[in-house]
């Protein structure tokens, strides 16, 4: 910059430039930096800030029920049965203790260790910034026998702080209206205001807490007496849990004031859950409880394997090989809570983390020590983990070759299309080499490609992923789509569009379509959410009545067919597999894009195959292909 320009830039940036933003506007001009943004989360974060109020007052042991509801006028209101804000004049600043509460930042009883010895919001900020961004904001107080009200709008106040009544009740209830200035939607999702109503009550257990929505008469209430057990039993609901008696452990560190609550199992999936809270706030980017959780399990299960002889002196597990299957919960009350932002995603204080580590240390040592056959169960998971780490690090030979395929004999099995326009190339995962067979005679060569798989594919829910990646057919799969597994599959690497299951419409075509379904679901997901995957319909019937022939679907259109059609005059011929089609009657029915029945298959049915397949691991599942037959409608009834 010129000096003559500097200048006049310095001349003009006098005390006259320096804005001083009094009360609450400097919440109104950014917004974002006090509930994280405008959208829908920040928008319900407003609500998450008031009901975060009611309950650090069931924190402090005052408050045994909570109530949301959504009004019909897009208000809200959130009533508890606490104590009452305070509504006598303020020492220092002469004014009602409730208006300040509600109008002043950095105002509260957090303050101080009397009123709150533990707490979510310890910024004191909450309220008043709920206030500042409601058009609307009423607070009436239940305290000492009398109602008190008061009323704001856009952090001003328009109603002094009047007496109304009598009651026999105590507490306080906020009823508020966000502003259409700061949020461009302003309607409540009641399903997302439901869900952390109900985490938080699994957290303050003993604490009721109700929702309503008065736009459509939905309502529901949470009482959660067993605390974390009963949220551990929620979040492994539909899942194969292997160790019959979870952990858990609550302990409370009086110097410090600090309480520490875990609960945790394993069950045979793939994918880590945990879920960490501070002081109620759910920190989802975790922090030093999580930290010092981690440190604590890794410790515990490595020193009772080598004290036990599962692994070797010199050998260890890795933080990684004790997750996968992991279901775990931790919650930390403690008084001085350092978050980062204050939108509270993740815990700082470092001293927590070495408490959380001790208490777990010791106490799933003593857990491992007291049920052995758990603690087998559980080792034997992370080794499969720990094996099946080092296979996929040591599996080079999936790294795709971008040409064309190896030597493993890939190029035989599968029956490739010219095209080189992946936009346009279909795979069709065949079963059986007699259906491959007619599927290939019967094919457009251009950019139809035939892959034949022999029999049912491995059951890689049952499998370790060194098992899975080692499997002739998986691997050939795997090979001939080209856009390899896990996070490394990029959907714009497959070398094709489409895939398509197309299998017998019997119960061992119906198993391995669920076999292939739950492979794509837990190995190549993003092909899925890409839209790649689909199921082809084969007929189950061609009927014939005088010069009428018809391909039949299902068992129901082939009653209809008959109740027009004399049943003496109908011919019916049952296609017991693909393979009994011959390679023009396979393109007509479920080839030619023209005429084929397909169902793309979404997240939701891929996942519905994965649960069919965890049940048929259970014990109790007796004969497998009745129970598949019972139960098609997880997986075969796709609505094609």
């Amino acid at each position: 910059m010129d000096e003559k320009k500097f200048s006049e830039e310095q001349n003009n940036y006098t005390a006259r430039e320096i804005k001083v933003l009094k009360g609450l506007e400097g919440v109104r001009m950014r917004p974002a930096m006090y509930i994280g943004d405008t959208s829908k989360q920040g928008f319900h974060h407003l609500v998450y800030e008031i009901v975060d109020n009611a309950i650090d007052e069931a924190l402090a042991g005052f408050c045994t029920e909570i109530s949301v509801t959504i009004r019909d006028d897009v208000t809200i209101t959130i009533k508890d049965n606490g104590r009452g804000v305070p509504v006598d004049k303020h020492p220092e600043e002469g004014v009602p203790a409730v208006e300040i509460v509600f109008s002043h930042l950095h105002a509260g009883g957090k303050f101080g260790s009397k009123a709150y010895a533990i707490s979510g919001g310890l910024h004191g900020v909450g309220a008043s910034v709920v206030n500042a961004l409601s058009e609307y904001f009423e607070a009436k107080i239940f305290r000492d026998g009398k109602i008190y009200r008061i009323v704001f709008s856009r952090g001003k106040k328009i109603m002094d702080l009047q007496e109304i009544g009598e009651t026999e009740e105590h507490g306080t209830e906020v009823t508020f209206k966000a502003d259409s200035e700061i949020f461009k939607n302003v309607s409540f999702d009641y399903e997302l205001l439901s869900e952390r109503l109900k985490e938080l009550a699994y957290l303050v257990k003993g604490t009721k807490i109700k929702i309503k929505d008065e736009r459509t008469g939905a309502s529901a209430e949470y009482l959660f007496e067993g605390g974390l057990r009963e949220f551990l039993k929620e979040l492994d609901e539909g899942q194969y849990v292997i160790n019959e008696k979870p952990f858990y452990q609550f302990r409370k560190f009086e110097t410090e004031n600090v309480e520490i609550e875990v609960a945790l199992e394993y069950n045979k999936g793939y994918e880590e859950t945990l879920i960490s809270f501070a002081n109620t706030i759910n920190t989802t980017e975790h922090g030093t409880h999580v930290t010092g959780l981690r440190a604590g399990l890794t410790r515990a299960i490595n020193d009772f394997a080598r004290r036990n002889n599962f692994i070797k002196e010199n050998q260890s597990f890795a933080g990684e090989d004790l997750r996968e299957g992991l279901t775990a919960i931790i919650h930390v009350k403690l008084p001085d809570p350092q978050f980062e932002g204050q939108t509270k995603t993740k815990l700082g204080n470092t001293y927590i983390g070495g408490l959380v580590t001790s208490i777990v240390y010791e106490e799933f040592t003593r857990y491992l020590e007291e049920n052995p056959v758990d603690a087998r169960i559980i080792i034997e998971k992370c080794l499969q983990t720990q094996r099946a780490r080092e296979a996929a690090r040591k599996a080079k030979e999936l790294e795709r070759k971008k040409s064309s395929f190896d030597s493993n004999g890939l190029a035989g099995k599968l029956a490739d299309c010219t095209t080189k326009d992946r936009s346009r190339a279909e795979l069709f995962i065949v079963e059986g080499e007699s259906a491959g067979g007619s599927a290939k005679q019967g094919r457009n060569r251009e950019f139809q490609a035939i892959l034949p798989l022999r029999g049912k594919t491995l059951n890689i829910e049952k499998a370790s992923i060194e098992k899975v990646l080692e499997n002739e057919q998986i691997s050939i799969l795997i090979h001939a789509i080209g856009s390899d597994v896990h996070e490394k599959c990029a959907p714009d690497k497959s070398r094709y569009s489409k895939i398509i299951i197309m299998t017998d419409a019997d119960v061992d075509g119906s198993h391995i379509r669920t076999l292939l379904l739950t492979f794509f679901y837990r190995y190549m997901q993003p092909l899925i959410e890409a839209g790649y995957i689909f199921v082809a319909q084969p007929p189950l019937y061609k009927v014939k009545a005088k010069k009428e022939e018809k391909y039949i679907y299902t068992e129901e259109e082939l009653q209809e067919f008959l109740k027009v059609h004399e049943p003496e005059n109908v011919t019916i011929q049952r296609y017991k597999g693909l393979g009994e089609m011959n390679p023009d009657q396979l393109w007509e029915t479920t080839m030619d894009p023209e005429k084929r029945l397909l169902k793309r298959i979404t997240l939701e049915d891929a996942a519905r195959a994965s649960k069919l397949i965890n049940i048929l691991m259970g014990p109790k599942v007796e004969p497998r292909k009745k129970y598949i037959m019972e139960h098609a409608s997880l997986v075969t009834n796709l609505d094609i």
